[in-house]
């Protein structure tokens, strides 16, 4: 019976049931237009993941007569570790078109959203408001309803990160005719006001269209990281607190849009798109890192991360194209991989 092997591989190759895919959807539908992007994601002091995000109905949503405040930030969230999610909120609709939201806790509970807004110009292109932020003091479920200035003329994609002194700092970019770069923020009143950004010194020719985030390492030594679009992602270090930084240096492999977190055993990892959605590990304080270890095939990225109570991290991340999804994973962290 020569054919009965191969007889019963085919039979078993149609009747096996289809791999489940490893990621779960956060959000689909926002309802401003079925497009959404750039999450992040927060575990909360009672233990609820709060994931902000962007909705609209493409890459940008100017206002149009479907959606006449243009694109939104919205939220959702998990009581279930990231196994589903609630129906999305509005957490902010202005005018314009505001985009790329951040949420981190503050130690008092109080919750701050960061984002940027852009408006259309005469000429067709596109113009910006800088970047703002609002406040909610009741875990999420009111905001303000007039936003916070951070700066005019910076921009952001990175969540507020707290010092130990309460200082919050926030990695900015900003891009002029003599080129691009990254910079940090510092707010000593909770995110009332904002110091003028301290700029990350760079090359005159490494383009860094930043999007810079930053950690801080055992040693209280602060870590930034910081995209360029034309050659290898870069980083900077800071031993003051923030309040200077060494030049911007090649990290050694391509990324876009990192985010960082100190993970309870140790390691530091850094997401980022590039390959697809993907992640870095260090575990030498961001000396050397190994990877890229693959999160998932979509590109649209802007990953975000949050340590669970097991150990275990949870990947937050959108697809990008035509009805762009808010996807999420759970990834498991060990001593040389990411699985």
């Amino acid at each position: 019976m020569p054919y009965a092997g191969a007889l019963c591989l085919l039979s078993c190759s149609v009747l096996a049931p289809p791999e489940q895919p490893q990621w779960r959807y956060v959000c689909q539908d926002a309802g401003a237009g079925g497009y959404e992007a750039f999450p992040d994601v927060c575990r909360l002091r009672g233990g609820h993941l709060l994931c902000v995000f962007y909705a609209g109905y493409g890459h940008v949503s100017m206002p149009n007569k479907q959606l006449p405040k243009g694109g939104r930030i919205c939220s959702a969230t998990s009581k279930d570790g990231g196994l589903t999610w609630g129906e999305p909120r509005v957490v902010f609709d202005g005018p314009m078109d505001d985009r790329d939201p951040h949420i981190a806790q503050l130690r008092d509970g109080t919750l701050v959203c960061t984002f940027f807004s852009l408006f259309a110009k005469a000429d067709g292109g596109l113009g910006g408001e800088g970047s703002f932020l609002v406040r909610s003091i009741d875990g999420g479920r009111t905001w303000d309803t007039e936003p916070t200035q951070i700066h005019k003329e910076w921009y952001l994609s990175a969540p507020v990160r707290e010092m130990p002194d309460g200082t919050l700092l926030l990695g900015m970019y900003q891009e002029g005719p003599a080129g691009a770069w990254g910079g940090v923020a510092r707010s000593t009143d909770g995110g009332l006001s904002w110091q003028e950004p301290v700029r990350i010194p760079s090359a005159a020719d490494y383009y860094l269209d930043a999007e810079t985030d930053l950690v801080r390492l055992p040693n209280n030594r602060l870590f930034a990281a910081l995209r360029s679009s034309k050659t290898n992602m870069a980083y900077s270090w800071s031993d003051d607190g923030g309040r200077t930084w060494t030049e911007a240096a090649d990290i050694g492999f391509p990324g876009h849009c990192p985010y960082l977190l100190r993970h309870s055993g140790g390691a530091i990892l850094l997401a980022v798109r590039l390959p697809n959605t993907a992640l870095h590990m260090s575990r030498d304080r961001c000396r050397t890192w190994s990877g890229p270890f693959e999160i998932d095939t979509v590109g649209g990225a802007y990953p975000s991360l949050t340590e669970l109570p097991d150990g275990s991290v949870l990947a937050v991340y959108y697809e990008e194209g035509e009805g762009s999804s808010i996807r999420c994973r759970t990834l498991h962290i060990d001593r040389d991989r990411v699985y």
